[in-house]
């Protein structure tokens, strides 16, 4: 599901709000103990086994999730640049969940898909709770304590990416992105200078 963006926040009874979490976006393929963190670009995120070995464990179920790969500081914040340099430890925060047991859930309502995810989930798996129509709220929440914004959600919505149901709400006055260009400049060079280029990986559909 891609993310239209506002410049500002909205309460809204037909629609549900999280935190906006700063990390990777991945799909959690979960099956026969094993999982793969697959980006919107389709490619396998590779430097994550520990993380992909535990979430394997945890979910004893043939499942998809949608979701952000984080690492949280004491306080329970994200860190991204700490992500970026793969310390521990680290989470995955799911907000939806598309596949169970042979099941396909992306016709069903968001609200619906949420209920079933949360009975689902187990550590290193994290809920992404949310909100109902106050959005306004959860945003100044989320700016007074340095986060990176919300998204809403229509909460009858389908999984569907050619629908504009997922809004995000970024927090401008946010820290963290200060001198990300710069950091992702050096990693990607460091990157290549190690590493041959390669195919993108297949990622087969569920």
């Amino acid at each position: 599901m891609p993310l239209a963006s506002l410049h500002a926040p909205f309460d809204h009874p037909g629609w549900i709000f999280e935190l906006k979490y700063d990390g990777f976006r991945a799909l959690a393929y979960i099956e026969s103990g094993q999982c793969r963190l697959v980006s919107r670009r389709g490619t396998a995120h590779k430097s994550f086994p520990k993380l992909c070995a535990a979430i394997g464990a945890a979910i004893p179920a043939h499942a998809v999730l949608d979701g952000e790969i984080v690492h949280l500081d004491a306080e329970g914040k994200p860190q991204f640049y700490e992500l970026m340099r793969r310390r521990t430890p680290q989470h995955y925060y799911a907000f939806d969940l598309l596949w169970l047991d042979g099941h396909d859930l992306r016709d069903i309502r968001l609200i619906e898909r949420k209920r079933l995810l949360r009975g689902l989930v187990r550590p290193p798996i994290l809920y992404a709770d949310h909100f109902e129509a106050r959005g306004v709220d959860l945003f100044k929440a989320a700016c007074d304590h340095d986060l990176e914004g919300i998204v809403a959600k229509l909460a009858t919505g389908r999984y569907d990416p050619g629908a504009t149901t997922w809004v995000k709400i970024k927090n401008r006055g946010y820290s963290q992105p200060e001198g990300r260009a710069d950091f992702f400049a050096v990693t990607s060079a460091r990157t290549k200078a190690v590493y041959p280029r390669r195919e993108p990986a297949q990622v087969a559909t569920p």
